[in-house]
């Protein structure tokens, strides 16, 4: 493993790129403003809007609560991804949180960051979303079953993780196809189960008597709230996925942030409507006893069309990790070259001009993981990560407000917005913590407990691995990869 500086990260001023040097490998950019708006919808359009909505009613108790909460996650995806805008044009690295927390507060925190992403939640986020995917492409194959024989999920699975790494491992260009053919299916299926909610509303068929107690039984506790969040926000999980390969988006300081303007509001109505047409459909009752939201809708709207559901939503989860592959290798990637992983990590495929090493990583470890996966499980885990970071990264914002004067901004939030992210992001942390304890929390607290002693082991200390040179060498001819440089 290369050493990183202890100090790491301040040595470059933010704002500046760095220069690459010497001539070398770099990726492409290839992701023009479409294909970025469609991959940062295609990462947020996934599994959660099919499988989330229950988990969103059940913590609040009431239908319009739980809408509100719905439209409310859409807001805070927005003002988070303009917080991310801002950085990702001050800092135009790949690497999104890594990147950002690097060059602010240094090569410790970024560690941290690395440590639980890499080694859990990319992963963990590959493997939930490849064990949706995989029990409703078998649905229509075992109809009336309650429950799926659990090695076929887990075999499908697999297969999908596996199918995935060969199409980003031949090309970057082939995964953004894929990426936006799955995108244009996913945003279809939606408007199907909005128009199909239409069309039993103007029928006399629709179930309104949801409309006359909308706020009854509506909780008034804060962690059963914040666990609603979860649920949620889980499903606007990859508004921020795009900052992780801005090194490959084609004029990154304009179509980041045009391309979170384009897809996260088109979501936030999408998903808003979809919850609606649920309820227009299916009393609260039966969504808190379905196990498939979607497929329960199908089987009362579509009749014998209502295999087209489970369809499109293994086309939408398809896509969704697809996308998590894409940035998740990213990051691994980005991380390496920093030192804060193998130097292996960070080399790209001398033809293809991908990140090769780092998609078979990304690869191994959401195969491991799918051997005990658990959904709702990953829901709560990810979600926990995911607003510890993002909320150290909206500190980042408002540390280099104050701290930095002059920055080169070609775009720029108000300061109350990175300011009020940072406390949601406090609250999405704590409360649930305070008011609803969980053993994931306790797992989560110990494994970044284990990342301060790896880190100190390995740049503090200065511990070397003697058989890393040899196993680089040797990895680096068996997959025909070499050093890269930053891309301009």
């Amino acid at each position: 493993m290369e050493r990183s500086e202890e100090t790491g990260g301040n040595d470059k001023p933010v704002g500046q790129e760095q220069d690459s040097g010497a001539q070398g490998l770099t990726l492409k950019r290839e992701i023009g403003l479409w294909s970025a708006a469609s991959m940062t919808a295609g990462c947020m359009i996934g599994s959660g809007i099919f499988m989330s909505p229950q988990g969103v009613l059940v913590y609040m108790g009431s239908p319009g609560a739980s809408l509100i909460v719905w439209a409310t996650c859409g807001l805070l995806a927005m003002l988070g991804a303009l917080c991310y805008a801002e950085l990702g044009s001050l800092i135009p690295e790949s690497g999104g949180d890594y990147a950002y927390i690097l060059r602010t507060f240094g090569s410790l925190p970024a560690f941290l960051v690395i440590y639980t992403f890499v080694l859990v939640a990319r992963p963990a986020a590959i493997t939930a979303i490849s064990l949706s995917f995989a029990e409703y492409a078998l649905a229509p194959f075992y109809p009336g079953c309650s429950s799926l024989p659990q090695i076929m999920v887990k075999t499908v699975a697999s297969s999908c993780i596996l199918l995935l790494l060969l199409i980003n491992f031949w090309s970057s260009r082939m995964s953004t196809v894929v990426m936006n053919v799955c995108t244009a299916a996913k945003v279809f299926s939606l408007l199907v189960i909005v128009v199909g909610g239409a069309v039993v509303l103007a029928q006399g068929r629709s179930r309104t008597e949801f409309l006359l107690l909308a706020f009854h039984n509506t909780t008034q506790q804060a962690g059963r709230i914040g666990m609603a969040f979860y649920q949620g926000l889980w499903s606007f999980d990859g508004w921020n996925n795009i900052n992780m390969v801005v090194e490959e988006l084609m004029n990154p300081k304009q179509n980041l942030v045009w391309a979170v303007m384009i897809a996260i509001p088109l979501v936030t109505i999408l998903y808003v409507l979809v919850n609606i047409s649920y309820l227009l459909v299916m009393s609260p009752s039966e969504i808190l006893s379905s196990d498939a939201m979607a497929v329960s809708w199908g089987n009362q709207v579509l009749g014998s069309w209502a295999w087209l559901v489970p369809l499109a939503v293994a086309l939408s989860t398809f896509g969704t990790v697809n996308g998590a592959f894409f940035s998740g290798s990213r990051l691994c990637y980005a991380a390496a070259r920093e030192g804060h992983m193998p130097q292996l990590m960070s080399m790209i495929h001398v033809n293809r001009l991908t990140p090769a090493p780092a998609l078979v990583f990304t690869t191994a470890a959401a195969l491991v993981l799918v051997i005990p996966g658990n959904f709702s499980t990953f829901v709560n885990l990810l979600s926990f990560l995911s607003w510890l970071t993002s909320g150290t990264t909206f500190g980042c914002l408002l540390y280099l407000r104050i701290k930095t004067k002059n920055l080169p901004h070609t775009y720029k939030v108000p300061t109350f917005i990175p300011a009020v992210m940072f406390l949601v992001s406090l609250y999405l942390v704590l409360a649930p913590i305070i008011d609803h304890p969980q053993m994931e929390s306790l797992y989560i607290f110990f494994f970044l407990l284990s990342g301060f002693l790896v880190y100190f082991l390995l740049f503090h200390f200065q511990c070397q691995f003697k058989c890393m040179q040899a196993a680089t060498r040797h990895l680096q001819l068996l997959l025909e990869v070499a050093p890269s440089t930053k891309g301009h």
